[in-house]
């Protein structure tokens, strides 16, 4: 499944349920699970069930998983990209591909207002950061007019409310 492409999931309570409890503890067994459907929700299935629930739901681009190191171990920064108009359409390709596949990369997006492309990064030290940004400018600084980037000084929240499954449309 493509990032591009949005998933065809047919949500049925217990698969929000099943998001709900990972959001909250990613390392839950599907028998511990299992338990917390029956006991919390009142859903009674087999922990094979359970299991094959959420690898359904992973293949299919429900929900994606990353492992995300502690920032005591890496700078993190989120870069923003403002383009120049003038080479945009020779290389934003180029530069776009750079940054997605970069080593570095964790997180990339688009958004709308004046720094259209925007990404959380992570690096070993300043110095590394800073040699990234100048290699980028050199190989790819036709594309863009300026980088405005920002070290993450404290993670202080990461990670999905289990609340906002309750959003997502169900069948049954």
């Amino acid at each position: 499944m493509s990032m591009e492409q949005e998933p065809d999931w047919d949500f049925k309570e217990r698969d929000v349920v099943i998001l709900k409890e990972l959001a909250k503890n990613p390392q839950v067994s599907s028998r511990d699970l299992t338990d917390i459907l029956d006991q919390e929700y009142d859903i009674d299935v087999s922990h094979v069930t359970v299991s094959e629930s959420i690898r359904k739901m992973r293949r299919a681009g429900v929900f994606r998983e990353a492992i995300i190191p502690n920032e005591a171990y890496f700078i993190f920064a989120l870069m923003e990209f403002k383009f120049n108009p003038e080479h945009f359409a020779e290389g934003w390709r180029d530069a776009m591909e750079y940054i997605r596949d970069h080593e570095n990369t964790l997180f990339y997006f688009l958004s709308d207002g004046e720094y259209q492309w925007k990404s959380v990064m992570m690096f070993p030290t300043r110095q590394a950061e800073s040699q990234w940004i100048h290699n980028f400018y050199k190989d790819h600084g036709a594309v863009i007019s300026n980088i405005r980037n920002s070290v993450v000084t404290n993670v202080l929240h990461f990670g999905t409310n289990p609340e906002l499954f309750d959003a997502l449309p169900r069948s049954e």
